[in-house]
């Protein structure tokens, strides 16, 4: 059984290793936003469209949409971040169960 848990810790630190990378797209995506950058150009067409899926249907909830500053990306890093604490950290500690 001590192969199960190691494949969910394995598991486990690739979920968290891809939610830490795209807390960065997120981040580049916000600063680029703040630019004038080429919509035509590779890595900002790339992060928008990582990132746009995303941020969408959380910018279309939030009540105050119009008022020029989109908090939608802090609030993905935010939901991020409880993954990574609550969901990754739940699964190496049910791999213990395991060993």
């Amino acid at each position: 059984m001590f192969v199960m848990g190691n494949f969910i810790v394995a598991l486990a630190k690739i979920i968290d290793l891809v939610l830490s990378v795209y807390v960065w797209i997120i981040i580049f995506r916000a600063v680029i936003s703040w630019v004038n950058a080429d919509p035509y150009n590779p890595i900002v067409n790339f992060l928008y469209r990582a990132t746009e899926p995303v941020l969408a249907p959380i910018r279309r909830r939030l009540p105050f949409g119009g008022s020029g500053i989109d908090v939608s990306p802090i609030i993905v890093i935010l939901i991020v971040y409880f993954l990574q604490f609550f969901l990754v950290k739940t699964m190496i500690q049910a791999a213990v169960y395991f060993h």
